[in-house]
């Protein structure tokens, strides 16, 4: 059957010579180029190789000929059709671009290189990036979409950072996160962005169905700051009757909240605090399991209670009692004192519960590994940016079923 698929469809794509008013069409430099004859062209489609024959037309002023059938079919200086190029865009993006032959032989019967998965994968993939690019240039300008008017009754964004292992040109200059080595990884920014209509008979809350999307990319806080603030406009922010960032303690998520959420009910993770909790524990009593769930017991319950403000002061007194015989510990200890003192009002857990609100970022951690994790981190596998950052808009786009959309808008321009 794809034998005379591609029969049929050679024969199809077997064009005629111009008429005399079609001889001339415009090139790029300016000039006119005139029709030569007509030239053969093999490339691969979901039906396997076709070979097209269609008028091509050179330029004297200038070496580059032209064949505008070839921009209409969108197979300009490509060696595959559209569809060909969906279905190495998909299965690149799933697994690593060497294995994803052999679902494109078993599945649709093409045989492809690798490479050729890569390239299609991160060329489109890039082109998603580069559409996200745009719609954030125009928010910094404040140009955004007009949202029709919703009824959100909670909408939470949610900020995390996963590492991304990537070779050395684009660790080149950056400290490693072990003192005194070079880094070997790039943190890869995502977000998440939900909503939450009701909680469940025990006052839990439950988040909408399919309502959850994603965004992610390797750059600077700042620059994550504007996009995670695009992706929460488009979903109808300014429509939200509360509206909740939860993170973890990390300082670049706070300072992009104050800056693009203000306002927002903030509220850090609890298992991200509850961590730690079992940090100091493991400081202390790190070969005695007993004394250390007996140590932990009573400043959970302090964490989970909101009562952060007596959690602290225990810290303190701990690090004080251990500051004569154990510096570094006392140290350390003050340091996860400061974390909860710093965060402290985004630890009312009680009142967060009573109001129905999530208080894990278990979505987020979740978006973390299914996204980026389980294709970015495989093993053996380093990356620069450019190409990590097109596999995860790539993988986004279609975490948030929007990948359908963006490839009958491509084919439309």
């Amino acid at each position: 059957m794809h034998q005379a698929g591609a029969l049929a469809l050679t024969q199809l794509l077997q064009y005629e010579p111009p008429d005399e008013q079609h001889r001339t069409v415009p090139c790029p430099c300016g000039h006119l180029a005139h029709y030569k004859e007509l030239r053969d062209k093999t490339i691969l489609t979901v039906v396997g190789p076709v070979r097209i024959r269609r008028p091509y037309y050179p330029c004297s002023h200038c070496p580059k000929g032209q064949c505008p059938v070839d921009a209409e079919l969108g197979i300009e200086d490509l060696e595959s059709s559209p569809g060909v190029r969906r279905m190495e865009a998909v299965v690149g993006s799933e697994m690593p671009f060497a294995k994803a032959c052999e679902p494109m032989k078993v599945l649709a019967g093409l045989d492809v290189h690798a490479k050729a998965i890569e390239r299609a994968a991160e060329a489109i993939g890039s082109e998603i990036a580069r559409r996200n690019a745009e719609a954030i240039a125009r928010a910094k300008q404040l140009v955004l979409p007009v949202v029709s008017r919703q009824n959100i009754p909670i909408m939470y964004v949610l900020m995390d950072g996963v590492q991304i292992p990537a070779v050395a040109a684009a660790t080149e200059g950056r400290a490693g996160r072990t003192e005194g080595q070079c880094a070997r990884t790039r943190e890869c920014k995502m977000g998440a962005v939900y909503t939450q209509t009701t909680v469940d008979e025990e006052g839990r809350p439950i988040r909408d169905p399919d309502s959850t999307t994603y965004v992610g990319a390797i750059e600077t806080a700042e620059e994550f700051g504007f996009r995670i603030y695009t992706e929460a406009w488009r979903r109808g922010w300014e429509w939200a009757i509360v509206k909740v960032v939860i993170g973890d303690g990390a300082v670049w998520i706070w300072n992009q909240t104050d800056l693009h959420f203000p306002g927002a009910v903030q509220i850090v993770d609890l298992y991200h605090a509850r961590q730690h909790l079992w940090d100091v524990a493991a400081l202390l009593y790190p070969y005695d399991a007993a004394a250390k769930n007996h140590w932990i017991t009573p400043m959970k319950d302090l964490l989970d209670h909101g009562r952060i403000e007596l959690l602290v002061e225990w810290l303190r007194e701990n690090a004080t009692e251990q500051a004569g015989t154990h510096p570094g510990l006392a140290e350390e200890i003050r340091k996860q004192a400061d974390y909860f003192e710093t965060n402290t009002e985004r630890m009312r857990y009680p009142e967060f519960r009573e109001k129905g609100y999530f208080v894990g970022s278990g979505v987020i951690e979740a978006g973390c590994k299914s996204i980026a994790g389980v294709r970015l981190k495989r093993t053996g596998m380093h990356w620069n940016v450019p190409g990590a950052n097109a596999i995860l808009a790539l993988r986004c786009c279609r975490f948030n079923g929007s990948f359908e959309n963006f490839w009958d808008e491509a084919r439309a321009a």
